[in-house]
């Protein structure tokens, strides 16, 4: 990327982190490292946590920054997939790039999507072009979604080992595909689009996407709507960041969308998230709130991670056995993207 389209693509950057920053509530900007818990009624409320304290209850451990990136290349990570033999692959979200992260902390880019025309300047919401969700199949194809406000470039995008990049199905340019989920068993892919409040399937083959769910639930309130998505328990998974709300979309015969179940609700800035293995127990990134969450069945949040552990705006969690993976994008602290690791007890 040349230090020109940095200079542009960062600056469409930072005036989408004002946005960003502008929308999260005002005890949930940077600066603010206690971050509300949010408890069902009835439910009892857990300790709060302090800043750079020992994480609620001891869930997590041996939290540290495993590797920091690059921020003035739009080294911002926005979603991670991690490979069966150790490493992660991850998007950069301002660098419109696929990197992998060796066991050591080493990155290597593995692509760049072309630039837009138009350098993106028309992508919703954000305007400039970005790489977001990222999963993997066995066979070590990755697929990664691409938004840049463009028709020929705006969709969901294939890398094989020793191959380029190549788009395999196109989304509306008028969207912002973000969450992306494998169902490996049902060979689909679920894409949640954060403007569109819309679910779109897509085979693993590729082909015309078809909007899966459109619910009401899904839809933002003037920013971004469904965000992180996951496959879990014969449901997809999916946030919204604008209504701060985890939903449970059920899965019914033919692949149709059942009626969305709200989990979860009153999480301010809640981005992408993972299962811990422990059945409907989630870790949940909030982004402008700088904190990652515990969401337990029965919806009450505690905070486990924040801003003094060295999150800055965490965007996504992925776990391998007990260890936690936790990317931070930097989008509105503008300081050091990085990514932390640690110990799930």
């Amino acid at each position: 990327m040349s230090k020109r389209r940095v200079t542009i693509t960062m600056s469409a950057f930072l005036v989408a982190a004002a946005t960003l920053a502008a929308a999260a509530p005002a005890d949930a900007r940077p600066g603010n490292t206690h971050p509300a818990h949010t408890h069902p009624a009835g439910a009892r409320p857990a300790k709060a946590h302090r800043a750079g304290a020992q994480p609620a209850e001891g869930l997590l451990t041996n939290v540290r920054i495993a590797t920091q990136f690059d921020l003035s290349a739009g080294q911002l990570p926005e979603n991670i997939t991690l490979l069966p033999d150790g490493t992660a692959d991850i998007t950069f979200a301002a660098a419109r790039q696929i990197a992998q992260l060796t066991p050591s902390g080493a990155t290597h880019i593995l692509a760049t999507l072309p630039a837009p025309a138009d350098g993106g300047v028309h992508t919703p919401a954000l305007g400039f072009p970005l790489t977001t969700g990222i999963v993997h199949t066995p066979d070590g194809t990755t697929y990664v979604l691409y938004a840049t406000g463009t028709p020929d470039l705006t969709g969901l995008w294939r890398l094989r080992p020793g191959t380029a990049p190549r788009r395999i199905a196109a989304l509306p340019a008028g969207g912002l595909p973000n969450g992306l989920a494998l169902d490996g068993r049902g060979g689909q892919l679920y894409i949640t689009d954060s403007v569109l409040g819309t679910v779109w399937t897509v085979p693993l083959a590729g082909g015309t996407p078809t909007a899966w769910s459109t619910a009401p639930e899904l839809a933002s309130t003037g920013f971004l709507g469904a965000n992180g998505a996951k496959i879990h328990d014969g449901a997809l998974w999916v946030t919204n960041l604008d209504r701060g709300t985890l939903l449970r979309i059920p899965i019914r015969a033919g692949n149709r969308a059942g009626a969305p179940q709200v989990k979860a609700s009153g999480l301010a800035g809640i981005d992408d998230f993972a299962f811990t293995g422990n059945g409907d127990e989630i870790l949940a990134a909030l982004n402008g709130p700088n904190a990652v969450v515990r969401i337990e069945p029965d919806g009450t949040s505690t905070t486990v991670l924040n801003a003094g552990d060295g999150l800055q705006n965490p965007t996504s969690i992925a776990l391998r056995g007990d260890d936690v993976y936790v990317l931070s994008a930097a989008y509105t602290t503008a300081t050091d993207p990085n990514l932390l690791r640690a110990r799930l007890r």
